[in-house]
């Protein structure tokens, strides 16, 4: 088969993989079979320049930050709904509607109603022209939105080209959202990371679109689903608007499957009832039914008021809050040592489910709401996902309740606890965390090795939460009942597992692993074969996976792009983890920081400052990291950078700390081998052109980078100058 064919035939496949998960809910392969397909395809592209397609699967995967947001002019302004949370209300609006297209006389049967779920979410605007999408705009004011294009691009609900004929101007608007299940993962991830977790997906959602990095976006897998429409270039697409989802959905859009008609009040506030009893097992946070009149001719006679039309209303369902009575309070400790107050309750059937346990957030909102153990409190489901203590009732409150006592240590190791901000410990209304400070405690060293282990860190496939709680319950005595529980028979050897250099010596413990509960050969086997796969992920991977406050994994990627081994980073000082804060300082504030002498600008970006890179730096150096980079070495584990782009290349290198970016296919080289060796010249190849942009390398057949590229005034080399200046 030729590349060509293969390249076409993986895009088809892939979205048609994206149509048949987000339009048809039907998905015919798994997420890993779409990864690597994925991949494939990213391979060929990068390998084959000339079969480049702007619509292509792979450019999903997020280019360069943006500069900043450039806010652009809605076609047909994007106002807000009228709100009501009373059924009269509804009634009153049904017949105001109908009174008035009655009175017009341009109508001779009533109206028809179309009520839409209301998916708590972000409004947004895509903008297709050609079929192909051209922008995507938040709602901002109404008359202009912000340009987050970049990171709409990398949603896979979003199609980059649509499926079938199209008007040449296509505006579609709609919901783009966190979906439950990944709201979950991402907070489960912050916590395991010592970040505070997000409050609501709609927050979390407003917060990663409007990031200057797309990467979030993609990492988050937001999801969107259309609703409205915006400037439509042809009159005859469609004449009512169950008409438009219908060809929307034709053309590749995701559209709810829960949208009905109704011919009168009765049918609209069955229709809002009907969606009550069901939309708690949905998932994706809902807030209210949308409800507007279909036919487009009626929208148009209706028209607006100033800030909302007059044929449309949301109504929306009051947030579900129930009594129940506080239990006790858990210390939880997560992977960074910050200790978490979790409220157990007496279960209490809230938004669908049971609830026993809620979040109290931090010692700090216990004290200012005088929440005590004994209390009947209201529970509420943040974002309808994420129980949460509100308030206390207190005409029930009983004489003994206990008030909150926040542990003085940690409650796992005993180990010291440090307060955020330090001056809580004069002001305890004012505590936002705290955290054990000893990186030996076991609850965090659980943590960081399931953390360690995890798909996006070192990617140990066969070793998940489980059986690494198998592993280490091998520890305990004979007679402990938590070896029966896990599964581990009494006369199981001990198996090593309390540091991350332990991971890599499992392979020499395959005879005890095979006496576990459900670990058979092949199991085992594939676990050896993951962990020696690990060793070779490199220094991102490794800091990213170490649970070390302040790193997450695109932090330990520039860290990683910064410094070509451990060894450097080891022997950077303070400032050079953080050289683009120490830039930004006045001159006296950097000599303060970093002693007597002022440091030369640096172009990289580690995404560390003044506040953080201490952090890093003590414990880079602290006797725990010291004794896990020791043990990682002696594993086998390669700590070198995968993403290392030298800044001390040779004085005379035309591509010292200069950003390349590569089109078009070279007689020379193959994309891969270029960019290995510009690297190793001390360039920063990237994908994408920019006004940061030094030089684009345009050999035959260049497309659109090139045209970017001489837009901007970027310098232009072709193969022969290359040649020359690599010598």
């Amino acid at each position: 088969m030729s590349v060509k064919k293969r390249v076409l035939e993986l895009r088809d496949l892939l979205d048609r993989a994206n149509r048949a998960y987000y339009v048809d809910a039907d998905p015919f392969i798994s997420d890993r079979e779409y990864d690597d397909r994925l991949a494939e395809l990213a391979r060929l592209e990068a390998d084959h320049p000339e079969l480049d397609d702007p619509a292509s699967p792979t450019k999903r995967v997020g280019g360069e930050p943006i500069a900043g947001f450039r806010t652009v002019e809605h076609a047909v302004p994007m106002l807000s709904i009228d709100n009501t949370y009373d059924e009269t209300e509804i009634r009153a609006w049904v017949e105001r509607v109908a009174k008035r297209l009655a009175g017009d006389g341009l109508f001779g049967d009533g109206p028809t109603f179309v009520c839409d779920p209301k998916i708590d979410g972000v409004a947004l605007s895509i903008r297709y022209e050609d079929g192909v999408l051209a922008h995507a705009l938040t709602r901002g004011d109404g008359t202009k939105g912000d340009d987050v294009t970049h990171a709409a691009r990398t949603v896979r609900a979003i199609p980059l080209r649509l499926d079938g004929e199209a008007p040449n101007a296509l505006e579609v608007r709609g919901e783009i959202f966190i979906p439950d299940s990944e709201f979950e993962r991402i907070n489960a991830e912050r916590e395991a990371a010592g970040d505070e977790p997000f409050m609501n997906p709609r927050n979390a959602c407003a917060g990663t679109i409007k990031q200057l990095d797309p990467t979030a976006a993609r990492e988050r897998k937001l999801a969107f689903v259309a609703h409205g429409r915006g400037e439509v270039s042809d009159d005859s697409f469609a004449s009512t608007h169950t008409e438009f989802l219908k060809k929307l959905k034709t053309l590749g859009v995701p559209t709810s499957p829960h949208t009905v008609t109704a011919d009168d009040a009765d049918a609209i506030v069955r229709a809002i009832e009907d969606f009550d009893a069901k939309r708690n097992s949905l998932d994706y946070a809902t807030d209210g039914m949308v409800v507007r009149v279909d036919n487009f001719a009626q929208q148009a006679e209706l028209g607006f008021t100033s800030k909302s039309p007059r044929w449309c209303v949301a109504y929306k369902y009051p947030a579900e809050r129930k009594p129940t009575k506080l239990l006790e309070v858990q210390h939880m400790v997560g992977k960074t040592g910050r200790i978490t107050p979790r409220a157990v309750l007496e279960p209490v059937l809230l938004a669908g489910t049971t609830v026993q346990h809620a979040s109290l957030h931090n010692y700090g909102l216990v004290r200012q709401k005088d929440i005590r153990v004994g209390d009947t409190v209201q529970v509420e489901k943040a974002g309808e996902i994420i129980p949460q203590v509100m308030g206390v009732v207190i005409e029930e409150r009983p004489k003994g309740a206990r008030a909150i006592k926040a542990p003085d240590a940690c409650p796992v190791c005993n180990g010291v606890v440090e307060l955020e901000p330090p001056e809580a410990v004069e002001t305890p209304e004012i505590e936002t965390g705290r955290r054990c400070v000893n990186p030996e405690c076991p609850a965090q060293v659980r943590e960081k090795l399931v953390w360690f282990a995890g798909r996006n860190q070192m990617d140990i496939d066969g070793l998940g939460e489980s059986t690494i709680d198998q592993i280490r319950a091998t520890a305990f005595d004979a007679d402990d009942p938590r070896r029966a529980e896990l599964g581990v028979p009494a006369d199981t050897p001990a198996i090593p597992l309390e540091h991350f250099a332990d991971i890599f010596g499992l392979g020499a413990h395959r005879a005890a692993l095979l006496t576990l509960d459900r670990m058979g050969e092949k199991k085992v086997d594939n676990l050896i074969a993951g962990i020696d796969a690990a060793k070779g992920r490199g220094l991102a991977r490794v800091l990213g996976g170490m649970g070390i406050r302040h790193v997450g994994t695109s932090t330990a990627k520039a860290l990683a792009r910064a410094f070509p081994d451990l060894d450097a980073l080891l022997a950077a000082e303070v400032w050079e983890l953080m050289p683009q804060a120490v830039n930004r300082m006045s001159k006296p504030k950097r000599l303060k920081l970093i002693g007597s002498e002022d440091p030369l600008d640096n172009e990289y970006e580690t995404g560390l400052g003044e506040d953080t890179a201490p952090v890093v730096h003590a414990f880079l150096h602290s006797t725990a990291a010291t004794r896990a980079f020791d043990g990682l070495r002696k594993a086998g584990v390669d700590l070198a950078s995968k993403e290392f782009s030298a800044d001390e290349a040779a004085s005379d290198s035309p591509f010292a700390g200069k950003t390349v970016v590569l089109t078009g296919t070279l007689e020379s080289f193959t994309r891969p081998e270029l960019t290995e060796r510009l690297e190793a010249l001390g360039a920063k190849v990237t994908g994408s052109v920019s006004k940061k942009t030094d030089i684009v390398i345009a050999g035959d057949s260049a497309g659109s980078k090139l045209a970017k590229a001489e837009s901007l005034g970027v310098e232009v080399w072709d193969e022969a100058r290359l040649l020359k200046a690599l010598g």
